[in-house]
């Protein structure tokens, strides 16, 4: 077994780097998966402000108005002072002053002019109350275009009008992005930086100097030196596996086990495994030195995790940059990864889908594999 006990030798010598890249996925995981969680629909709220009215009517319609607006926000009675108003929109006190004159009904109306308001300047915010008031006073024209009195039109617009929404489970999930869901999102850069890195240092080691004519005369023959070569690779991989797997269930046991989609992120994740280690056992064969295993690391895992969906979502990538994406293995592990958080129930045509996007990443591990082949044995020819 001395070719497997070489291979563990260069491992441990990089337990360091191993370590930092676990700590780094598992660090970042947490943080997007807490930052995701803060997200979610139930935290949404109206945004209220404060707000500042002027009233020069003093009639059922501004009390209306009044009474519309606290549905929203903070309202606060203000005195009729320029200086006064000015003093408390600079500091901030109120946000949005209402100018209600004192023939309000006649002319916002009856006339249909806009209401007096001051801003603060830039505010986005007070295109929201500007809506809020046309709504509000657009509803009391209605009702006075219907023989309503000023009285009865606004008792009936003080009162914002509600509806009940009952949200339809089309795909199973009740809209509920699981928390392991991120987790198994950022696994295609672990497996390829920590996969390239060691395999590459692994694979470039056995090729330098006079090593590799030492094995071709040594009494072990080149069978059981692949065999050991593959024994050890395989060690290293389903190693990183293991511990990633058995990570994932630590934390989300029960819920994880019971997705209808378990059995399919097991499968996802080893075959991403079986793509990065093809990939990584392709970059050891054309790495010259440890400069240039960096370079070569660094830009296929993180321009593949950048435009595939592991940093930034498939949902906000350009058309282009997916287009681009179909070319890459770890596209269609995302693409796998989504599909199985989008749907509760795994048949039909999304357990076809899922299987299919799973075999293109066979394809892939068995095409890097190939290639590295290919060129390994055009170097020992030349």
């Amino acid at each position: 077994m001395t070719v497997y006990k070489g291979y563990m030798k260069i491992v441990k010598q990089n337990k360091v780097l191993i370590l930092i890249y676990l700590v780094i996925f598992f660090s970042v995981t947490m943080l997007f998966q807490g930052a995701a969680g803060k997200e979610l629909p139930d935290n949404y709220h109206a945004e209220s402000l404060k707000i500042g009215i002027v009233d020069k009517s003093g009639g059922k319609l501004s009390q209306g108005l009044k009474s519309y607006l606290e549905h929203f926000h903070q309202v606060t009675m203000l005195d009729d002072n320029t200086a006064a108003l000015q003093e408390k929109l600079f500091y901030r006190d109120v946000e949005y002053i209402i100018h209600i004159p004192s023939d309000f009904f006649d002319n916002c109306i009856l006339e249909g002019q806009k209401l007096p308001v001051t801003k603060i300047p830039g505010s986005y915010t007070s295109f929201y109350v500007d809506q809020q008031i046309n709504s509000f006073l657009n509803n009391v024209r209605t009702y006075q275009a219907a023989g309503f009195s000023e009285e009865e039109a606004a008792n009936a617009a003080k009162t914002p009008a509600s509806a009940d929404i009952t949200l339809l489970d089309n795909t199973g999930t009740a809209g509920i992005t699981p928390a392991f869901v991120y987790y198994y999102r950022y696994i295609p850069y672990l497996f390829l930086a920590i996969l390239c890195y060691v395999m590459g240092n692994i694979v470039s080691a056995f090729r330098k100097g006079d090593l590799p004519k030492r094995m071709c005369a040594s009494s072990v023959s080149a069978h059981r030196q692949n065999m050991e070569s593959l024994l050890a690779a395989a060690t290293i991989a389903f190693a990183l596996w293991g511990i990633t797997i058995v990570v994932s269930l630590l934390l989300y046991h029960k819920t994880l086990i019971g997705h209808p989609g378990f059995i399919y992120y097991i499968l996802n994740s080893l075959t991403m495994l079986l793509v990065a280690l093809s990939i990584s056992y392709l970059v050891g064969i054309v790495t010259a030195n440890q400069d240039m295993l960096s370079g070569i690391v660094n830009t296929i895992s993180l321009g593949m995790c950048f435009l595939c969906g592991v940093f930034v979502p498939l949902e906000y990538m350009n058309v282009n940059v997916k287009t681009v994406a179909h070319f890459l293995p770890v596209y269609w592990y995302e693409k796998t990864n989504d599909m199985l958080a989008q749907f509760g129930s795994i048949t039909g045509e999304v357990r076809t889908e899922i299987l299919q996007a799973i075999g293109i990443q066979c394809v892939f591990a068995l095409a890097f594999l190939c290639i590295a082949m290919a060129i390994s044995k055009r170097k020992q020819t030349i």
